[in-house]
């Protein structure tokens, strides 16, 4: 709690923007190391310019605000994340402006096994709202477990949201404002039935509010926290186009939706495809090819058919230690599982590396390995 509560009043220090003080941030270790080595911060950094050096000097205010959000979070049942935190993104964590500090409201796994977002315009047709309907009914039945990730917004990011909960999907509503509104207003029902099936997340505070920059902002956590994302209609202009391309920046997967050349919001998923920005796709099944979940999908359905396979064949048995632990808790991390299993970190890598060629696991972000049942 005292991390959080340093890294949150870090946060709203003036004189530098939240770049920077992620950079100060992983560079000194932690906000309270920060805040204890306020006034000698030049002799850790040697680099830290005076503007900055000074600006870290004052606490006072910050603290006080951090304070008042804390007793908020308690009264409102809102969770605190820094990236010291296990249930942060591990996703995010691979960003270079990732949030220190995001808030969270909500039962659903921020780091699911697959996560994709779904973005695009407010303006969304008839077309559009079909794709989206196909696409989530199809997907859950290649892909049971996908966590939808999306802005709460008019047109695509709503109706990305709600056939997520008719499908069973959890599904994340990112915000640009805090969390003691819900805007657009008109969403607040469906953003009930999230906290339950999903959650709200984002790294504003209370009272603060859906202003244009914000929005921006908030893209950068729905591209970041993602595996993919999934464009479905955009203007030539417009926040999907923003997100597809922060997410391509952060080497995750970018898939369109084309239309008729005709249609005014499809011109942003065909010159996004035309630029090789992002992979066309036309249904769940193109997605879950490319992102090689069909696999997955097949093998789950051989098992449910009363297949037989062995999934681990002609394994050694250091590999089948490895094995063993992600069948006891699956989605552990290479330290973690050097740990378990008392295998060297170097030669744990080895062997994993023998294990997905043999299809057996899969690596995920954050050095996470997955267990391919």
């Amino acid at each position: 709690m005292e991390e959080l509560f340093y890294a949150m009043a870090l946060t709203r220090i003036s004189n530098f923007n939240y770049a920077t003080a992620l950079e100060l941030y992983r560079t000194v270790g932690s906000a309270q190391m920060l805040y204890e080595h306020r006034n000698d911060i030049g002799d850790i950094l040697k680099d830290c310019s005076p503007r900055l050096q000074e600006a870290l000097k004052d606490w006072s205010e910050p603290m006080k605000r951090a304070e008042f959000e804390l007793r908020f979070m308690q009264e409102h049942q809102i969770r605190g994340l820094t990236l010291m935190d296990d249930d942060y993104p591990r996703r995010l964590t691979e960003c270079p402006d990732a949030p220190i500090v995001l808030y969270y409201r909500g039962n659903a796994d921020l780091n699911q096994a697959k996560v994709i977002s779904v973005v695009g315009t407010r303006q969304m047709t008839s077309y559009g709202g079909d794709l989206i309907r196909r696409f989530v009914g199809d997907l859950r039945q290649q892909c049971p477990q996908v966590l939808i990730v999306s802005g709460l917004a008019y047109g695509v990011d709503i109706c990305a949201h709600r056939h997520a909960l008719e499908n069973g999907y959890p599904t994340v509503g990112v915000l640009a404002h805090g969390l003691d509104q819900i805007y657009p207003y008109r969403h607040r029902d469906t953003a009930a039935r999230m906290l339950s099936q999903g959650g709200l997340l984002t790294e504003f505070m209370s009272q603060t509010n859906a202003d244009k920059p914000n929005f921006v902002r908030r893209n950068r956590i729905v591209a970041g926290m993602s595996d993919a994302c999934i464009v479905v209609e955009s203007a030539a202009k417009g926040g999907g186009l923003i997100t597809a391309e922060i997410a391509q920046s952060y080497d995750r997967h970018v898939f369109a939706f084309p239309g008729s050349v005709d249609m005014p919001y499809s011109a942003g998923c065909n010159n996004l495809i035309r630029d090789n920005v992002a992979a066309l796709i036309s249904c769940a099944d193109d997605f879950a090819r490319a992102m090689g979940w069909q696999q997955e999908a097949g093998r789950r359905h051989a098992l449910a058919d009363g297949i037989e396979r062995n999934l681990f064949p002609d394994l050694t048995a250091e590999e089948q230690a490895i094995v063993a632990q992600l069948q006891q808790a699956n989605d552990l991390q290479l330290s973690v599982l050097s740990v378990k299993t008392g295998i060297p970190i170097g030669q744990l890598s080895a062997l994993l590396f023998q294990l997905e060629l043999k299809g057996v696991v899969k690596p995920f972000a954050g050095g996470m390995y997955h267990l391919l049942k």
